[in-house]
């Protein structure tokens, strides 16, 4: 029996990393929660333990139905019926298997129907099911938007919506619009007050993924005469209300189970989410955190079973009397496969600690006050998931796509065809780097932290880690100082293009300064990996000469441009 989480111990290794048992304690309130839960964890063992029967069952759910379910529902995929959306019978499948397991609403509170799982392993089940079909992701993993509710919402609209997440129902968020793709100041979506201080929302949605979903999270304009991102809220839309009708799912080239519908609202009841005006400001920019976490496992996801595919196609592959896999120019890709896939879910795993850990906090303080100290860490986790999370979404879904693309070139001519997996993986790929902000935004996002200094502070602390943890080898070893100076050679031109203060150019030159800090954080993360476990030397290994071989091509391009030269590209 297939099972997606036992059959990968990366998953466990990174479970077990040293900062949970900090990050359980904070969820689980010093496991006061075993007074009133039979369910809940009473120490952190028993809750890891916990971790690993539900990740068990994902493991099982995602292996036996829906990985074998994937192929029907890509080629079957969802319609529109009398205004609403039919799902392919794989994808209802698949619904009610997780819903018969209890496998949403993960993150959830106790109090509200939830199990409390802290992000990670949640992030986790996400990494799992997007192995076994990226396009259901998108549904089981909008379940994410739940948290926007519990962090925003009054407690009425916790009691009345959240349980309902939880015992299965789905969820969608609606931001985009024809004229309102990554601009969302720019929507214009109706949200009128009635008298009875109920709200009516009315117009057109597009690109809305699971669009027909239980319960949508809604980003209109509340405030009549304004054109920014300073007159839209956040409004919560209950289907059972009516009032929104699928006008058509798009014929996308990729994750065709998962139907991307336009909307159209008419007088639609909706209840306002948070305050008036934070719509985009705050609320949305809280959820699109969250989704582009989500969207960073789900390049994790495809990544590990692109590798996995042409692994095994490679050993089984027979040329000129020998497998595929014994000829240098193949074992080299595979090779720098696993090397990308270990790299993107080292900083996948490093994002969402430090998400678990501000988001404890967060939580903490509307019990209580929370100390000078806690306040302290508090801001530092926050800053340092801001900084990683386009880094893990930006970096990820690129190594997403490029594993996709390596996976059909390893099956040659063969992985042109639909009868090989490989063909679907490189569709589904293609949009990981794409929607909830393309990888150019991610370089946007994550710029002012490479230029200002948390890329430096987040470095200073592996260092420090590497330096209390085991002695290296002496393969590591050498890593080791391959890596302090490639991270001094890319420092230093990072600081010579921020301190032009010529913010043309360090625009122009921004992706080029994330890709060099995304990568010597990922090597120092594997690196680290490999000193708690020898299973990751190689990948440390050969992501450092990837890494190294990439920071110098950059600070060469540095080196030799000419700033007047921007004129040169604008052609």
């Amino acid at each position: 029996m297939a099972n997606f989480y036992t059959d990968n111990p990366d998953l466990k290794h990174h479970l077990s990393h040293p900062l949970m048992q900090k990050i359980v304690a904070l969820k689980e309130r010093d496991y006061t929660d075993a007074e009133k839960f039979d369910y809940a964890p009473y120490n952190f063992d028993d809750a890891m333990d916990n971790y690993d029967r539900v990740l068990e069952i994902v493991g099982d759910m995602c292996g036996e139905i829906v990985a074998p379910n994937a192929e029907d529902v890509d080629h079957q995929g969802p319609r529109v019926e009398n205004g609403g959306v039919v799902y392919a019978d794989g994808t209802q499948k698949n619904l009610e298997a997780c819903r018969k397991a209890g496998l949403m609403g993960m993150s959830m509170p106790r109090r509200l129907g939830g199990l409390n799982f802290p992000i990670t392993p949640y992030i986790m089940a996400a990494d799992i099911v997007s192995r076994a079909d990226t396009g259901f992701e998108n549904l089981w993993g909008l379940q994410d938007c739940a948290e926007t509710i519990y962090e925003f919402g009054s407690e009425e609209q916790k009691q009345k919506y959240i349980p309902r997440v939880c015992a299965g129902e789905t969820m969608s968020m609606d931001l985009t619009e024809p004229d309102a793709g990554s601009d969302l100041q720019s929507v214009m979506l109706k949200a009128t007050e009635m008298p009875d201080g109920t709200w009516r929302l009315n117009g057109v949605k597009r690109f809305i993924t699971n669009g027909d979903s239980d319960i949508h999270l809604v980003l209109a304009r509340s405030e009549e005469g304004t054109r920014d991102g300073r007159g839209l809220s956040m409004f919560i839309y209950d289907k059972r209300d009516g009032g929104v009708t699928v006008r058509r799912i798009e014929n996308k080239m990729g994750i065709k189970g998962s139907p991307t519908c336009e909307l159209v609202y008419k007088n639609a009841k909706a209840e306002l989410c948070g305050s008036r005006r934070l719509g985009l400001i705050k609320y949305v920019m809280a959820l699109m955190n969250g989704a582009r976490l989500g969207i960073a496992a789900q390049s994790v996801g495809v990544s590990e079973l692109a590798y996995r595919e042409a692994l095994a196609y490679a050993r089984e592959r027979k040329q000129f009397g020998k497998a595929i896999i014994e000829f240098p120019a193949v074992f080299e890709m595979i090779a720098v496969m696993k090397a990308r896939l270990d790299a993107s879910r080292s900083l996948l795993y490093e994002t969402s600690r430090y998400v678990d850990l501000y988001k404890a906090y967060e939580d903490i303080a509307k019990e209580r006050p929370l100390t000078l100290e806690e306040k302290k860490e508090c801001k530092l986790y926050s800053k340092l998931a801001d900084a990683c999370t386009p880094l893990a979404k930006g970096l990820g879904s690129e190594y997403c796509n490029q594993n996709a693309y390596d996976c059909i070139q390893v099956h040659g001519g063969s992985g042109f065809m639909k009868e090989y997996a490989c063909e679907r993986i490189y569709r589904d790929a293609r949009i990981t780097s794409i929607y909830e902000g393309t990888t150019q935004l991610q370089v946007v996002a994550a710029i002012r932290h490479v230029t200002t200094g948390t890329i430096n502070t987040l470095i200073e602390s592996y260092r420090e880690q590497l330096s209390q943890g085991p002695a290296l080898s002496a393969e590591l070893e050498n890593v080791s100082k391959r890596l302090e100076t490639m991270t001094e050679k890319a420092m230093a031109r990072i600081a010579a293009v921020a301190a032009t203060k010529d913010q043309p150019y360090i625009d122009f030159m921004a992706r080029r300064l994330v890709e060099m800090a995304g990568n010597i954080v990922m090597s120092y993360l594997l690196l680290l990996d490999a000193q708690r476990n020898a299973s990751f030397t190689n990948s440390a290994i050969v992501y450092n000469n990837m890494a190294n071989a990439l920071v110098s091509q950059h600070c060469e391009f540095i080196d030799s441009f000419d700033k007047e030269s921007i004129e040169l590209y604008k052609a």
